[in-house]
């Protein structure tokens, strides 16, 4: 009965360790799970990155061959053409072009999970009560047939 007390213990450490692994170890199903999270917010962002670079696909073409377009943007830059005339204002400050939004940057988060050096110590505190517990039975019955 000694041996099978012993076996129960290791068994039982062994199977905590296996539970806690696969629930929150770091390659358990909670990180696989944050790092599909992760993965979906990389997705959303490349696809805010996708629809800023087809914005400014379109301005910049708009530069290229809209002659209207530039004339705008040269008049907000200060230039004109020959045969205009300027007033300048004094006070108003300067005008700053048309900011463009170039995107945010996305850092990706480290998933949470249990060390395993965490884990192997609560198998082992967990597989040694057991034991101990089972060891006290035995002794409570060897005591009781007395």
């Amino acid at each position: 009965m000694r041996i099978t007390k012993f076996l129960i213990g290791i068994w039982i450490a062994v199977a905590v360790y296996a539970i806690f692994s696969f629930l929150g170890g770091p390659k358990s199903l909670t990180a696989y799970n944050f790092l599909l999270s992760e993965r979906d917010n990389q997705f959303g962002n490349i696809n805010d990155l996708r629809n800023i670079n087809e914005e400014l696909e379109r301005t910049r073409n708009s530069l290229l061959f809209d002659q209207e377009t530039i004339m705008v943007h040269a008049r907000n830059m200060g230039y004109g053409q020959e045969d205009e005339r300027f007033v300048r204002i004094v006070g108003l400050g300067n005008i700053n072009p048309i900011p463009a939004t170039t995107g945010n940057v996305y850092k990706a988060q480290q998933p949470d999970f249990i060390p395993v050096k965490n884990i192997i110590i609560a198998a082992i505190c967990i597989g040694l009560l057991v034991f101990i517990f089972l060891l006290m039975l035995e002794f409570i019955e060897s005591r009781s047939r007395l």
